[in-house]
């Protein structure tokens, strides 16, 4: 007999929920004021909001509440803020390395299918932001939520 599959948690509810976000958070901007090259872009300490903002995103498209949807405009907001800034090629990859290192930071869990979906949305999500990043991009006037789960990128929705 054939065992149904078993259904996981979102990658959300296996971090920690709110809590893991928030040290998630915090730990990636921490990691990327220490980088020479992200430490400019990441050194807008006039913004208290930044990490809490950072954390409901990521909690989001990985599983969790709309937060960040309902007070920040979603993820088009999110792609206009970081469009047109000209970002060299290599911060992107210096960013998924900050992010890779503050998972451990933040103690979320070691399980390796866990840490390599969160590397695969990370890689991806890093991805579509450099490709606004040009001056001279055009930036849509609709761009869906993505959702990320174990298996990659679900849906998308406006």
């Amino acid at each position: 007999m054939e065992r149904p599959p078993v259904e996981r948690p979102s990658l959300y509810e296996f971090a920690g929920g709110e809590p893991a976000f928030l040290a998630l958070a915090a730990a990636h901007h921490l990691r990327c004021l220490e980088d020479p090259v992200l430490n400019h872009p990441f050194s807008h300490r006039d913004n208290p909001e930044h990490i809490p903002r950072l954390a409901a995103y990521w909690a989001e498209v990985l599983g969790g509440p709309p937060a960040f949807s309902e007070r920040c405009g979603g993820h088009l907001a999110m792609i206009r803020m970081h469009a047109n800034m000209g970002a060299a090629d290599e911060m992107g990859e210096r960013f998924v390395a900050a992010f890779a290192q503050a998972i451990d930071d933040a103690d979320l869990p070691a399980d390796p299918d866990f840490r390599a979906a969160l590397l695969a949305y990370m890689r991806w999500a890093t991805g579509e932001v450099m490709v606004y990043s040009p001056y001279e991009a055009a930036v849509p006037d609709r761009l869906a939520m993505p959702h990320w789960d174990w298996d990659g990128l679900v849906k998308e929705e406006a």
